[in-house]
């Protein structure tokens, strides 16, 4: 049954946010090692920001998330507008496939950051008694949300399947004699990517590291 209350919308609206501004953080790190490589296409298509207008896309960041948010319960699965790169412009003094590896890795190092200021934040706003945790228990579950949804998306993207970023980073990565495997493998890596989002067995893959990164990060700052 649909369920449009006012809680519920207030839900979907929340999370909603915390989706576009995680997806920004993860395009601008692909936009800003791109350009610190010396390729200045994205900064010429306006991407080396953290405006989050910059990297919508309204199919993969605002109709499929709201969508998954209102019908299902939870966001699902979105994305951004993928940031454009030439890799001519590269700099010389890296090899291309290392290049496009750095690009690719900045996306999910970027969540891992954000996650963690958002931790961290969290714990001081506790800690120096500006939020209380019992009083404000519902922005506390907000803030962690926005915790765990940026590790999420950190260990889904770094799923080695082609077209997510750890199918670059696997490929940077792989020695010059196993590229023509991984080439026919990368073929079939939508796929691989769309039954590691749909098949709950297999989500275990980004889910349990991230579940586990969590917990950690929330023992070790103390957070209540």
């Amino acid at each position: 049954m649909l369920d449009f209350s006012p809680e519920r919308l207030r839900f979907a609206v929340v999370q909603l946010v915390v989706l576009i501004l995680s997806i920004a953080v993860h395009e601008f790190g692909h936009a800003f090692v791109a350009d610190r490589l010396g390729d200045g296409l994205p900064r010429n298509q306006g991407r080396v920001t953290l405006n989050p207008i910059a990297h919508i896309d309204p199919i993969g960041t605002l109709a499929l998330p709201l969508f998954g948010l209102l019908v299902m319960g939870g966001v699902g699965f979105g994305w951004g507008r993928p940031v454009q790169v030439n890799p001519i412009s590269f700099t010389r003094k890296l090899r291309m496939t290392t290049a496009h590896m750095l690009v690719a890795a900045a996306g999910p190092f970027m969540n891992l950051i954000f996650g963690l200021f958002i931790a961290v934040l969290t714990a001081v706003l506790f800690a120096t008694h500006v939020l209380d945790p019992i009083a404000h228990d519902a922005l506390r579950a907000n803030l962690y949300s926005a915790v765990y949804l940026n590790f999420i998306l950190m260990f889904f993207n770094l799923v080695p399947a082609p077209p997510l970023d750890g199918g670059t980073v696997v490929q940077g990565l792989l020695p010059e004699r196993a590229r023509a495997a991984y080439d026919q493998y990368a073929q079939y890596g939508m796929f691989v990517a769309m039954a590691v989002i749909f098949i709950p067995t297999l989500s275990i893959i980004f889910r349990w590291p991230a579940e586990k990164l969590f917990l950690a990060v929330g023992n070790v700052l103390g957070l209540p």
